[in-house]
């Protein structure tokens, strides 16, 4: 599927109808440039999870833990060097135990990412102005 945005309300937006649908045990793999509009994306996911906290992406924490009508686990491995060191963090029991995981930067990990993750690429185009995103999500894989 492919989607686009003209502004951060309409990425949050795409991503709260996302979440409606998400289920334990869903994985969702955030990919895209600093600045695409990941924590963006993030923000209206977990709006869609029914959680009223701020959202941040955990960039120096690696983790954010939220709770909802889902929990959310929130990832964010750009400082991680490769899957080796995500497993100081214990992500198994995240990506296995109950709740959503959303993970930025997940191409760092793709080795530990289960096969039937849905992946979330977020592409800028500046021809289309400065806010637009094309948002493309694809189950299953890249």
């Amino acid at each position: 599927m492919v989607f686009e945005s003209f502004s951060v309300g309409d990425t949050e937006k795409i991503a709260f109808s996302l979440a409606n649908n998400a289920k334990n045990g869903d994985i969702y793999c955030l990919e895209g440039d600093l600045g695409a509009g990941k924590t963006a994306f993030s923000r209206g996911f977990a709006k869609g999870l029914l959680i009223d906290d701020y959202i941040t992406s955990p960039t120096f924490t690696i983790l954010n833990e939220y709770t909802g009508r889902l929990n959310l686990y929130h990832f964010d491995v750009y400082r991680i060097e490769n899957s080796d060191k995500l497993y100081d963090t214990g992500y198994e029991e995240y990506f296995y135990g109950d709740g959503v995981c959303l993970v930025e930067w997940a191409s760092i990990v793709k080795n530990v990412i289960p096969k039937n993750a849905v992946w979330i690429k977020i592409e800028r185009d500046e021809t289309k102005g400065e806010d637009y995103r094309k948002i493309i999500i694809e189950e299953g894989g890249v």
